[in-house]
C-alpha cells in the first residue's frame, strides 16, 4: 500500500484529513475544517510546501517528547505530527512527510 492523504469528518462534522504511510502509521493531521474545499486546498498546501524544509518547526513537546508542524508561507500550520520518544524519531516522520506528500493519492471518506 502507497501513503495516502485520507479526507474523512470528525465527530463535530468538520473536515480533516491525515497523511498516512505506507503501514497505516498517521504521520501528518491537519486541523478541523468547516468546508470540504478547504481541507482540500489543505492537502494541496501541504503538497507544495512538504519539501521545503525551513517549512517544519520542530519541537520538544510534553515530557521531553518531540513533535513537529508543517506551516505555510504565511506561517498558518498545514498539519501536526503525532509525539515521538525522540528528535531522531521526529526527524524521521518529517523525512517520511517530505517523501510522501508531493505524491500521495486522496482518499475522501466524506464521499
Amino acid at each position: 500500500m502507497a501513503a495516502i492523504f485520507e479526507l474523512y469528518r470528525d465527530h463535530a462534522g468538520d473536515f480533516r484529513f491525515h497523511l498516512q504511510s505506507e503501514k497505516g502509521e498517521v504521520i501528518l493531521a491537519s486541523s478541523a475544517y468547516k468546508q470540504k474545499s478547504s481541507a482540500e486546498n489543505g492537502i494541496a498546501s501541504v503538497r507544495s510546501h512538504a519539501t521545503d524544509h525551513q517549512r517544519y518547526d520542530r519541537e520538544a513537546g510534553v515530557m521531553g517528547k518531540s513533535m513537529f508542524h508543517l506551516r505555510s508561507d504565511d506561517g498558518q500550520v498545514l498539519g501536526s505530527s503525532q509525539s515521538y520518544h525522540s528528535a531522531s524519531g521526529r526527524d524521521h516522520g518529517i523525512a517520511a512527510v517530505i517523501q510522501h506528500a508531493p505524491d500521495a493519492e486522496v482518499y475522501d471518506r466524506t464521499a
